[in-house]
């Protein structure tokens, strides 16, 4: 199938714009004329990027949804604002799925419809708060909400993988320091010891195996990361795998407190939007199960459920279970006794994302002296194992 993109004009003279997959380009005309459409332009579409087609980002999503939104606020119709932010879309692969969108908008479909075909760029809490503002009559609110939801979410990524970078830039230095002088340094003073028949610390007879094996097997050393790569890349994406990876993420020192205060602030961001867009309790709980990332606060939700199935509270479940803080059930019951569960959940919500900018800044505190002094220690060590038989030699003499 070849994707074509075309330009045609309806019964009444309106130009639509888009793109069509078929054969040929013949028969991608022939689809067009029996849909009633009269052909203006139509020629196959140039994909750039290659044989891969262009990714969408979350900030173009989010920048997206904000246009739509003061745009839909302002009184343009829903359809004529996705025409206008179509037309001045630079991506290609966005600019096509806001076309067809239109086009499913145009034919009398929902929006919230539409946005379902494409699950890669639109999750399910997307869809539902948009489908729930379809219910009420809040478009342009709910799009203001959902930008600002995608927005956090992104810059809590953000931070986390920032305060990560420099340790892991300078865990990338020592390792490349560390073959450095495995292969390069170490191989030229291995003859002299040989020559002079001296005995060698441990450390010393260590790194002269280490660096034959990386020189003379190196194959066998790529080899070996690649397999070890993939088959923890297949072994988490298994039940068990998962299950270890996620109780590892969330219970290592340092960085687990910090993924617990991720995960939580997530969840209940999440939850707060799904209640207060009006979106059914049990709905707006499974797809905060959904988003939460974790296997464990998962089940803990899906425990909540069942529990609310039942009759009971949500903070009777999280009562009982230890990932989440008495302090923050707490608040939750309050929020459930008092009415204003969304008002609760947004306030704790924000109180987690300060919490976690603390966090991030102790942690990287912590961090980079220890990579600093591991790499230092490392270095150090490889030297010493140089320099001590040199030491020795030159006594000896």
């Amino acid at each position: 199938m070849t994707s074509y993109s075309y330009v045609v004009q309806d019964t009444l003279g309106t130009k639509h714009d888009g793109e069509v997959s078929a054969d040929n380009e013949e028969e991608a005309v022939q689809n067009l004329k029996r849909d009633g459409f009269t052909i203006v332009e139509i020629e196959e579409t140039k994909r750039s990027g290659g044989i891969f087609p262009r990714g969408i980002s979350k900030k173009e999503i989010i920048y997206a949804t904000a246009q739509l939104s003061i745009m839909v606020d302002t009184g343009i119709s829903l359809a004529t604002a996705l025409d206008g932010i179509h037309e001045q879309c630079d991506n290609p692969t966005l600019r096509r799925i806001l076309g067809e969108i239109k086009d499913r908008v145009e034919s009398g479909g929902d929006f919230s419809n539409a946005l379902e075909q494409y699950p890669k760029y639109f999750d399910k809490s997307f869809v539902a708060l948009i489908k729930a503002s379809e219910q009420t009559g809040q478009l342009a609110e709910m799009l203001d909400t959902v930008s600002g939801y995608m927005q956090a979410e992104v810059e809590t990524r953000a931070k986390v993988t920032g305060a990560l970078a420099y340790p892991g830039i300078m865990a990338t230095i020592a390792f490349g320091i560390t073959i450095f002088l495995l292969t390069y340094i170490m191989p030229k003073f291995i003859p002299v010891f040989e020559s002079k028949g001296i005995d060698l610390p441990w450390t010393t007879d260590f790194l002269i195996f280490l660096s034959g094996s990386l020189i003379g097997y190196w194959y066998l050393w790529i080899l070996g990361v690649v397999v070890f790569g993939g088959s923890f890349y297949y072994a988490v994406r298994t039940t068990t795998g998962r299950l270890v990876k996620d109780f590892v993420t969330i219970n290592v020192p340092v960085i687990g407190p910090v993924v617990r205060k991720v995960i939580i602030s997530r969840c209940l961001r999440t939850l707060g939007a799904m209640v207060e867009s009006g979106v059914s309790m049990l709905d707006a709980i499974q797809l905060t199960a959904e988003v939460s990332g974790n296997q464990y606060y998962e089940t803990v939700w899906l425990e909540v459920i069942d529990s609310i199935s039942q009759g009971n509270r949500i903070c009777d479940t999280l009562f009982k279970s230890s990932l989440f803080p008495k302090t923050v059930v707490q608040m939750i019951a309050s929020g459930e006794e008092s009415g204003k569960l969304d008002f609760v959940l947004r306030k704790v919500s924000g109180f987690y994302d300060k919490e976690v900018d603390a966090s991030l800044k102790t942690v990287t505190s912590m961090i980079e002296p220890l990579v600093i002094l591991l790499m230092g220690g490392v270095v150090g060590t490889i030297g010493f194992s140089i320099m001590l038989p040199i030491f020795k030699l030159s006594t000896h003499r």
